[in-house]
């Protein structure tokens, strides 16, 4: 009887040491932005004003994470309602065939402390790639207004919008073919 006892025991301790935590993103304090040059001579910034990510991990240094985002593409802020709509039309996202951007990482590979590659299938325009990001851990806090617990991180990159066929009328000198990715967030612990 103790073995049995025994036994449960240390099975009980083993899935709670190896439970999944799963992360939500805190849209209050998150942000999806990208920047594109014009004309070879200036730079011009958006973000997509709704997404939503989900972070699942079993280590505290989120070095065995996996991340999904989904993003809802007619969302996209540039602050010029004209360039908005002309980016939401066949020319460029084609939101009334392609509404949603996803990311799903596949790996994720530490560099160095807090600093990780993480590498997953970026859809858009009808288009899957795998493209690889930098990602900053930016650390763990108690939130001292809601209580929860609260991970911060950055992802910065660049991809390529020839390799999603977004803009094929707007060749490289208009508008450049590399689009950096920013993104900062929040995440609370569920």
């Amino acid at each position: 009887m103790k073995k049995i006892t025994l036994s449960l025991l240390l099975l009980m301790t083993t899935v709670v040491v190896f439970a999944q935590n799963t992360w939500k993103s805190d849209p209050m304090h998150s942000r999806l932005g990208f920047g594109i040059t014009h004309l070879g001579i200036s730079e011009v910034n958006g973000l997509f004003k709704t997404f939503d990510v989900t972070v699942n991990t079993n280590k505290a240094d989120f070095s065995d994470a996996t991340f999904e985002l989904t993003t809802d593409v007619n969302s996209i802020d540039t602050e010029i309602e004209m360039r908005d709509n002309h980016l939401r039309s066949a020319d460029f996202f084609d939101v009334a065939k392609y509404p949603k951007l996803t990311f799903k990482s596949t790996s994720i590979k530490k560099v160095k402390k807090n600093k990780y590659k993480i590498t997953g299938d970026l859809t858009f325009h009808g288009v899957t790639k795998s493209v690889t990001m930098d990602l900053v851990y930016n650390g763990t806090v108690e939130n001292p207004m809601s209580k929860a617990e609260t991970a911060g991180f950055q992802l910065t990159g660049a991809i390529k919008r020839s390799d999603f066929n977004l803009g094929a009328g707007f060749p490289a000198p208009m508008i450049s073919d590399l689009v950096t990715i920013k993104a900062d967030g929040e995440f609370v612990k569920k």
